[in-house]
């Protein structure tokens, strides 16, 4: 072997062992996003960039009250009431890679996946009342600074999730901006392995750069 295909074989090398280190250290520690929504204004602005946590999925550690998460989409975010079950109050997915190369491709390249970014506001076991334009956790009324001045929680108008007991290892979770968030209201919650990260760090832009709470 000559010395410039050993050259280009140790390039190659490189260039592959680069490219498995990012994509571990992107899925299984952290990576970085864009806000694409306005269901977490003001907290958060649609073209924000964010650092997401994926430490706590790696551990499968279960994200605590307040904490901003992003997760994989329902199938369907808009179920309509005759295909909820008030009983039974869990996001359905139906989507299931059929091979090793579709489940590399959509859980590790993320290509095809949609991704929701809200606030968790209720965790396993805990009891969840959505009534006089508030959130009652436990039969108490829940504190959410983190609201603007005004704003109100109602029921989604196609939801049927408004008093609940939140299943094991899922959790509960709504936007901020709570007139213009489609979320766990509106098709049930989130069970553990589908939260895909935890928001860390904002980065873009400069002038807001910093913790995210």
């Amino acid at each position: 072997m000559n010395e410039k295909v050993k050259d280009i074989i140790e390039w190659i090398l490189c260039i592959l062992i680069a490219l498995i280190l990012a994509l571990l250290i992107r899925y299984y520690i952290g990576t970085p996003t864009i806000v694409k929504q306005v269901s977490m204004w003001p907290t958060l602005e649609s073209d924000d960039r964010l650092i997401l946590n994926r430490w706590g999925r790696t551990t499968k550690q279960m994200p605590e009250r307040g904490e901003i998460i992003t997760f994989e989409a329902p199938s369907n975010a808009r179920l309509g009431r005759e295909n909820q079950d008030a009983s039974n109050p869990v996001a359905r997915y139906d989507y299931e890679p059929s091979n090793i190369i579709e489940s590399f491709t959509y859980n590790v390249l993320e290509w095809g996946k949609e991704s929701f970014i809200k606030r968790v506001i209720a965790l396993p076991g805990e009891h969840v009342e959505i009534k006089d334009d508030k959130v009652y956790i436990n039969g108490e009324e829940l504190q959410e600074d983190y609201l603007d001045e005004g704003v109100v929680t109602n029921m989604d108008p196609e939801g049927v999730y408004s008093d609940f007991i939140v299943p094991d290892n899922c959790v509960f979770a709504m936007g901020d901006n709570r007139t213009r968030s489609t979320d766990c209201r509106a098709f049930g919650c989130i069970p553990l392995e589908k939260v895909e990260g935890t928001v860390w760090i904002r980065f873009w832009p400069f002038d807001k750069f910093g913790k995210v709470e």
